[in-house]
């Protein structure tokens, strides 16, 4: 019966899945035979093992005929689509015998497999990419026909030793029949985040685990008024950045072959992933989507905990939140391994499980976040899909996941649509609504760089719960508004008193904002002290309360006559930065209504003031990087087709980039050295990079950690 079984998955293409190991509910293991033994990961295209005759409903869910015949027509086993000359279509035979449309094959083997999908035969021929096409680096290797001796995810996993049986560990099943209803089993941390003591990834315990202070800067729009003048809305910008944090990881002599994870003492993460496991997800989606979930596992260390929640129809949580151990490691491997695509699109189930994961949790990391991919529109719960309504998207998310609901400790949630076909809407609201990005990934290769950029930020957290306090000093200032975007920013009724809550910051990450207030006249003073800036934060790992010592006070001339002034670079930069997320918000809601002219004609209006600036006229870089941005948001809106098919998510992620100041993945590359990364760290650039260099097992001398492009308020040169 199990050959039966395999020739029928052989003809419905299912083999062009990962190696799928054995799991608890399958065939007991030999005795003395160890459950982290079984295979790992592996982004090679492998043979299943022997699986139940009757699929489950949680595995699956497809429904075999009793018999199953050979079809009378050669199909291709990646696509599951009829192959025959003619139809316009390259047909691939390999030295095995077994055909593939050309395309589908070189989509499979441009990620690093060289064996069969059908028969496990491996080729010492494959089909080659046209060299002349817009490849990333690392597509552009195989292209010219460049191919590793051993697959990168293989060297990774294979450098895991073998964990030791633990007699008080409880492993439960993958693939649990009844999840309980209370998601209370999570895993014990081995120390509380209140310790003093922080262990990092290689166990070794270090004692300071104390950060720098936070860097602020204040910049006047101009540095004086003259006496007798007035000046309305006058620009103050406040410019914040985050400490290193305790150790600065270096990499030292051997760049090619960084740590397997980060020595950066820091603060554990719980982390839950949310996975769009439907039907649209079948093929390379699939395989390149638990590629992306091996990079993440790899890269947690034994502190940080993870949990995944697979959604389609219905959702189901594949383990509870465990501690990313060698031993959790190789179990995590082999449940994200185990998905299987099929069914529907259940965003809302899935959203609400990972929130359930967070909420019932007996244990609490220092720092928590959900992360959400799906390339579909929920047809379940929204039930006018890209409504110009946020209404309708806010059944989606769980309320103890929106900002200010109170009922928890704030987890944002960070969602990636993935393709033409995602609900860019329902995705950009879910980020929003939760305190998160949106991020748009359009070709199925940036995947796992996409995911290496936003952990890269969340085991970087140096700051948490920071707020900024903007005093007025003289008494017959008020301030008039605060440009903060996305974060909530408040003025007391007095006009006297500004409060800007800003959250968590990753290392070294930078936060500009904009204070607006009137200069009165002032005929006695030789100066005035505008305003005093105050910032309140917790460190995340001794969750001690941080003050600043020292205020940072904001002082302008009052001269009786003042020359032709010069306008702050600085000051003119953030300017244009908020004017331009302003025009794309603008432009978004036009075409939203249908009219793609008028949202065209106010991002190139945009575009025309940008170059007028003094910033821009200086050459500054984030000028140039808003006016490249415009331009392909026109491009984007050329027509309704182009619009609806990339158009509405890059936009979004645009917005959701410049209102949060930080960085999202956008399009089809993520090259850090690209303009449109302007938010990246450090910790970002260097998980980004080491996603691309150990993509093909040894790393690459010529991809060395880059340092993020720098877009702060430090003078540019010309």
């Amino acid at each position: 019966m199990s050959s039966k079984w395999r020739k029928a998955k052989m003809a419905l293409g299912l083999n062009s899945c990962l190696y799928v190991p054995k799991t608890l509910d399958d065939a007991p293991p030999a005795a003395g035979t160890r459950f982290s033994d079984v295979p790992s990961l592996s982004p090679t295209v492998s043979q299943r093992p022997r699986t139940p005759t009757t699929p489950t409903p949680s595995s699956s869910g497809l429904r075999l005929p009793k018999h199953t015949t050979k079809s009378s027509k050669p199909t291709c086993s990646i696509c599951l689509t009829t192959m025959k000359p003619g139809q316009g279509h390259a047909i691939f035979t390999a030295e095995c015998s077994h055909s593939f449309h050309f395309h589908c094959i070189t989509s499979n083997v441009k990620h690093g497999n060289q064996i069969c999908p059908v028969c496990r035969a491996k080729w010492k021929e494959v089909p080659f990419q046209n060299p002349a096409s817009n490849l990333s680096s690392r597509q552009s290797r195989i292209s010219r026909g460049i191919w590793p001796q051993d697959d990168g995810w293989m060297t990774v996993v294979q450098r895991l030793p073998h964990p030791r049986p633990d007699a008080n560990r409880h492993i439960s099943p993958l693939r649990q029949a009844h999840e309980p209803g209370v998601f209370d089993d999570d895993e014990r941390m081995d120390h509380q985040p209140e310790a003093t003591a922080k262990m990092s990834s290689d166990n070794t315990y270090f004692n300071d685990c104390s950060i720098g202070e936070i860097e602020i800067k204040t910049y006047s729009e101009v540095s004086s008024v003259a006496r007798s003048a007035s000046h309305s809305n006058f620009n103050i910008l406040l410019h914040l950045k985050a400490p290193i944090g305790s150790k600065e990881q270096q990499y030292g002599e051997d760049q090619a072959n960084p740590p397997l994870i980060s020595q950066n003492p820091r603060a554990p993460v719980d982390l839950v992933t949310v996975l769009d496991i439907s039907g649209s997800m079948a093929g390379t989606k699939l395989v390149l989507l638990k590629r992306a979930m091996g990079f993440v596992i790899q890269n947690l260390g034994p502190s940080d905990r993870l949990s995944v929640i697979a959604f389609s129809s219905t959702a189901r949580r594949l383990f509870p939140l465990r501690r990313m151990t060698d031993t959790g490691r190789q179990e995590a491997l082999q449940a994200v391994n185990a998905l299987i695509s099929n069914g529907g699109t259940n965003i809302a189930e899935g959203l609400r499980k990972g929130a359930k994961v967070m909420t019932d949790r007996k244990w609490k990391s220092p720092v928590s976040s959900i992360i959400l991919l799906s390339d579909g529109q929920d047809t379940y719960t929204i039930t006018s899909p890209r409504a110009n309504s946020r209404t309708d998207y806010q059944s989606l998310l769980p309320s103890s996941m929106r900002r200010g609901s109170g009922a928890g400790p704030h987890i944002p949630v960070h969602s990636f649509g993935f393709g033409a076909d995602h609900d860019a809407v329902s995705m950009h609201s879910i980020s929003e609504a939760s305190g998160g990005t949106f991020s748009f990934i359009e070709a199925e290769s940036v995947i796992q760089d996409a995911f290496a950029q936003c952990i890269g930020g969340l085991l970087s957290v140096v700051v948490q719960e920071l707020q900024v306090v903007v005093d007025c000093v003289n008494p017959r200032l008020r301030l008039n508004s605060i440009k903060a975007g996305n974060y909530t920013s408040t003025v007391t009724a007095d006009a006297r008193t500004g409060f800007i809550e800003v959250g968590d910051l990753y290392a070294e990450e930078e936060r500009d904002f904009l204070v607006i207030l009137d200069i009165p006249v002032d005929k006695y003073s030789a100066d005035m002290t505008l305003v005093k800036i105050k910032c309140h934060y917790k460190n995340p790992m001794t969750k001690e309360l941080v003050t600043l010592a020292e205020s940072r006070n904001v002082v302008i001339q009052r001269p009786e006559t003042t020359g032709q002034l010069s306008v702050s670079m600085e000051v003119d930069r953030q300017r244009n930065r908020v004017c331009a997320a302003e025009a794309m918000a603008e432009a978004r809601a036009a075409a939203e209504r249908g009219d793609l002219t008028t949202a065209v004609s106010v991002l190139e209006h945009c575009r025309k003031q940008l170059s007028e600036t003094v910033s821009a006229q200086g050459g500054d870089r984030l000028c140039v990087a808003l006016g490249t941005e415009l331009k392909e948001m026109q491009e984007r809106m050329a027509n309704r087709r182009v619009y609806e098919s990339s158009g509405r998510a890059y936009v979004l992620s645009g917005l959701s980039s410049h209102s949060w100041q930080r960085a999202t993945a956008r399009g089809d590359s993520m090259d850090s050295t690209s303009l449109m990364h302007a938010y990246q760290t450090p910790s970002m650039v260097d998980m980004v990079t080491r996603s691309q260099t150990m993509y093909f097992g040894s790393p690459s001398p010529q991809l060395a950690a880059r340092p993020a492009r720098s877009f702060s308020t430090q003078p540019q040169p010309r």
